[in-house]
């Protein structure tokens, strides 16, 4: 079977179309991880992203059997591929893609001349839409990931890397959605250096390839958890060819964080000045993560950067997180005494230290109660941030709120008022697919019956909508209320009992 798959990737044609991009040393983030990483430039293709590796080598065969036309489903980089692709081999191609997709993507792929259809808020909905598609057309279906001939095409990245790097090798760390790429890469470089591990990076909210391998069988992730800041990446579920390659070649999974992977896209920026997408800096997350799990490997490892198609309003939410992935910022609740110089006095305790917000609000009705701030501190590493919080513990009520996400995402940027004579109010986080008039339709979709106490939408770039709204609940309201959030169906999470709130809003 190895073999069968390693044929196909020596034959693979993607050079028409594709670069043999670059190996670069990370000279910054190696110093610090103490251990020598290497970056593989999937950045630098002609659509900034991997997937036009697979997306050629398919069509290209596909047009050689006399196909009049090609159709897929894809959040936007294998998309880019298919367009490339059929315009080079002069095919018309269709386009479909989830309506949330980011602008920049469906503009990329509009210059290339494919049609596009914006249909559905998830891959799989603009899959079935694409699938029925390409049988009313007869145009041939190009699977992103699921399909041979798309998994060799991407397996030619393991071959340059080991073509590239010939000494000593501990790893490479691939990033996973569909399982396409690891799935490629990982066969050849098993099959070729079967001492190289070969590490898969997910990102928490989409690690379907990680409970597949535990569930030992292609498992389908609920809708409603399924984290979309990844859109790269963000799959339900693995590819069935995908996943009977990957698993027999896949020594390790890691999973990521959305701080760690906003920190990762700016390790990438600070060592090659290329904003890697989400998706694109997974692999780098993965590897640190690694790295601060088991310590340095003994010889240099490999990060594939597999694209850098990203929205530019998104670096607004990456940049804001970067830091909280770093563990560089700390948001802290802090009571300090209601009276002249105290801010001088709290300010002095957390010395030379930069300050990136300061938020309080005086409240005269509780002028014998102590003055809540919340603050957010730029520290040097991990023991820093833990002397940081010893020192101003012995003086102060401090609640550390750093991985707190209604603090992070939310109440930082309303702190200055409180609920005064509401009653029955309960919080809540809401999360929809991001979209022009998203907001508009989510409250549309809340209606009137229910008084909002609170609201906070900030858009972010993102693939999600997060709103914050507090909602008054009389005697018999919480059973309606309960049945329109099950109807409604955005994700959504009761925040009544949660500190930050407590400590700032209530």
């Amino acid at each position: 079977m190895a073999k069968a798959i390693i044929k196909r990737i020596l034959d693979a044609s993607v050079y028409d179309v594709a670069a043999e991009t670059p190996l670069d040393h990370a000279h910054t983030l190696s110093s610090r991880l103490g251990s020598p990483l290497l970056l593989k430039r999937e950045d630098l293709q002609p659509i900034f992203s991997f997937k036009i590796r697979g997306a050629f080598n398919k069509i290209r065969l596909l047009a050689d059997s006399g196909v009049t036309g090609v159709v897929t489903a894809s959040a936007g980089n294998h998309a880019q591929g298919v367009a490339l692709s059929a315009r080079h081999l002069g095919l018309p191609a269709c386009i479909v893609m989830g309506r949330a997709t980011p602008q920049i993507k469906v503009d990329a792929v509009a210059r290339l001349g494919a049609r596009i259809v914006l249909h559905g808020d998830t891959y799989d909905e603009a899959a079935v839409h694409a699938t029925s598609f390409a049988t009313e057309t007869g145009f041939a279906y190009v699977h992103p990931f699921d399909d041979l001939d798309v998994i060799a095409g991407q397996g030619t990245v393991g071959m340059e890397i080991l073509r590239q790097h010939t000494g000593p090798l501990s790893a490479v760390f691939v990033p996973v959605g569909g399982g396409g790429l690891i799935a490629g890469v990982g066969t050849y470089v098993r099959y070729l250096r079967p001492d190289v591990k070969i590490i898969g990076v997910e990102a928490e909210g989409a690690a379907s390839m990680t409970h597949a391998l535990a569930a030992k069988r292609r498992v389908r992730l609920p809708l409603d958890t399924l984290d979309l800041f990844a859109d790269g990446t963000a799959v339900r579920q693995v590819g069935k060819e995908s996943f009977r390659l990957a698993r027999r070649c896949i020594d390790e999974m890691v999973t990521v964080n959305v701080d760690e992977i906003c920190a990762a896209v700016k390790d990438v920026f600070d060592d090659t000045r290329v904003l890697a997408e989400p998706s694109g800096a997974l692999a780098v997350a993965g590897a640190k993560r690694h790295i601060a799990d088991h310590g340095p490997m003994a010889n240099a490892c490999v990060a594939i950067v597999s694209g850098a198609n990203v929205n530019f309003d998104r670096l607004r939410h990456i940049s804001e997180r970067a830091e909280s992935g770093e563990q560089r910022e700390i948001l802290l609740g802090v009571e300090i005494p209601e009276e002249p110089g105290s801010f001088l006095r709290f300010a002095d305790h957390i010395g030379s230290r930069a300050v990136t917000e300061f938020n309080y609000r005086f409240d005269a009705s509780a002028s014998t109660r102590p003055a809540r701030v919340l603050v957010g501190i730029q520290t040097t590493d991990d023991g820093d941030r833990r002397e940081l919080i010893r020192s101003l513990a012995r003086r102060y009520q401090v609640t550390d709120l750093s991985d707190n996400e209604l603090a992070v995402l939310h109440v930082r940027h309303m702190v200055g008022g409180r609920s005064v004579g509401i009653a029955g109010e309960q919080l809540y986080r809401f999360e929809f697919p991001e979209r022009p008039g998203a907001l508009l339709e989510f409250l549309t979709r809340l209606g009137d019956r229910f008084n909002i106490t609170m609201f906070h939408y900030r858009n972010h770039g993102a693939a999600e909508g997060r709103v914050l709204a507090g909602i008054a609940l009389q005697r018999g309201d919480r059973g309606p209320f309960k049945n329109l959030m099950q109807s409604i169906g955005y994700r959504h999470w009761n925040e009544s009992d949660n500190l930050a709130y407590r400590m700032f809003l209530d």
